[in-house]
Parts: C-alpha cells; structure tokens; sequence
C-alpha cells in the first residue's frame, strides 16, 4: 500500500481553474471506479492552498496515471505563472487509523 499527500499553493488568479481541473479528474474517477485507490482533495482556508491525499491499496499502477484530466491538471499545474508554491509529493506510513477503513491494512 501507498499513500501519499501532495500539498502546493496557486495563486489567487488560479485558484478558481484549479478546483475546476481537480473536478474534472474527480468526474472521471468516478466513470471508471478503480478498485483499491483512495483520493481525496482539500482546499485550505487560504483559498489557494491545495491537499490531495491518495492511497493505492496495490503494488499495481496508480489509477491517476491512466486519465487524460489527471495528465491535462498536472500540465497546466506546472505553468509558470499558477503556482506560488509548487506542489511537495510526500510518501506516509500510517502508524494508526480510525475509521479510515484504506488504511486498516496499513497499520
């Protein structure tokens, strides 16, 4: 299992665009309902601070990876001019969990 969070922070003129690309990839996630994969997105009170949090239960291929919108977010997140800080991927290892059900076979 993996489970990473990805943190970044668009600037103000960008916020809007992003949370229309993140829904984009959501819409499409949903169309396919991959198995054993997690994601969850977060807009902190700053309104252009960014959280994404995914679990992949498999060793297999992270489903993200297979969508044209994830490909098309991820392009437009590495503009120059959309990002004030650019985004941090950062691996976790649960150490304990409750009712968070992903990660039950992590700890």
């Amino acid at each position: 299992m993996r489970t990473v969070i990805v943190r970044y922070k668009t600037t103000e003129a960008h916020a809007a665009t992003n949370e229309t690309l993140v829904h984009a990839v959501y819409d499409e996630l949903r169309r396919r309902a991959p198995a054993g994969f997690h994601y969850a997105t977060f807009k902190l009170a700053d309104g252009v601070s960014f959280l994404h949090f995914a679990i992949v239960e498999s060793a297999g291929q992270n489903p993200l990876s297979t969508l044209p919108q994830f490909e098309e977010f991820q392009r437009q997140l590495q503009m120059k001019d959309r990002c004030v800080e650019p985004p941090v991927v950062t691996e976790l290892e649960a150490v304990d969990a409750y009712a968070m059900p992903a990660l039950a076979g992590g700890v």
